[in-house]
């Protein structure tokens, strides 16, 4: 049922696509984080094309960097600019001049989804966030909320020069513990929020591993410049990070109405990050998820679709 191409765009990348539904219909977008790939979003991708769900042309590309699409080697190719330059190309050829009926998006994608909803607001209807911090609360906690600094700090591991190399080793073996929080070395990522955060990633499974590294074969340092190419991460005594940056408050309004869906153990990226949020986003609906990690796409797709249905303005109203 899923169909995948590669998506040249006009301005000279490619985006390794995956998509469900009738071509014409109201679009949803689905946009993917690190270090994960398009299809995370296949669950929701058959759903919304359904009929009886709404009959969606669901998209999702892998972004720049990732498995098959364009990975540029210039860190500053992965400036947020560009990053949603892609993202508007992609939105004009599946979409026209109609907007998104939404767009959806976690983690890095959803600091890429930030960015064009505060931009190019007429390109979407409805926006959904899945734990990705606005960068609004997302600066003031980084300069100075110290439960989040130490959460954040793998960011500091993540911009090394040899990161790629050390996550690739044995088989991607510090990468998959990066997914199930158990890599020793990233100890932001291991400290036990809650009793059942000591359980295995039951999601994680074999099979699931193995897709996953067929996707990080492809590379891993175009989704590692992500973090290279931003300065949003704890500062270290070589590294100012986010302590010299300000954001204008015109770059941090959101117009369109949003939902936020929050996995509340996320052990990098803590409810903290969603304080303060509705001074930047005036039409807001948050919805805590408990007993959920950052993965929670993967954890309780069925609850994610829940949330988005009720969210979502049906097609032609």
């Amino acid at each position: 049922m899923i169909e995948t191409w590669q998506q040249d765009l006009p301005h000279g990348i490619t985006l390794s696509c995956r998509a469900c539904g009738e071509p014409g219909r109201p679009v949803l977008m689905f946009l993917h984080g690190f270090p994960e790939a398009a299809w995370v979003w296949d669950p929701l991708l058959v759903h919304f094309s359904k009929p009886e769900n709404g009959g969606y042309r669901c998209v999702a590309p892998h972004l720049r960097g990732y498995e098959r699409s364009s990975a540029p080697e210039d860190v500053k190719a992965y400036r947020a600019k560009y990053l949603v330059q892609d993202i508007v190309a992609l939105i004009a050829l599946e979409s026209g001049q109609a907007p998104l009926a939404a767009l959806v998006a976690h983690d890095w994608g959803g600091a890429v989804a930030w960015s064009l909803a505060n931009q190019h607001p007429e390109r979407l209807r409805q926006l959904v966030i899945v734990n990705s911090p606005h960068p609004g609360p997302f600066l003031k906690a980084l300069q100075s909320h110290p439960e989040q600094q130490a959460a954040s700090a793998y960011m500091n591991f993540l911009v090394q020069p040899d990161a790629a190399a050390q996550l690739a080793a044995n088989d991607f073996e510090r990468l998959l513990g990066f997914l199930d929080g158990h890599d020793s070395a990233l100890p932001s990522l291991t400290q036990p929020q809650a009793a059942h955060a000591h359980e295995p990633a039951r999601w994680l499974t074999p099979e699931l591993k193995e897709r996953y590294r067929q996707v990080w074969r492809h590379g891993l340092q175009g989704g590692l410049n992500y973090y290279r190419a931003s300065p949003l991460r704890p500062a270290t005594a070589q590294d100012p990070g986010a302590s010299v940056v300000q954001i204008p408050p015109e770059a941090l309004h959101i117009s369109v109405p949003t939902l936020v869906l929050w996995a509340q153990d996320d052990i990098a990226l803590l409810p903290c990050l969603t304080e303060g949020l509705a001074q930047h986003v005036p039409d807001l609906k948050l919805v805590p998820i408990a007993k959920a990690s950052h993965w929670v796409v993967h954890e309780k797709p069925g609850r994610v679709i829940r949330e988005i249905t009720r969210f979502l303005t049906p097609p032609g109203q």
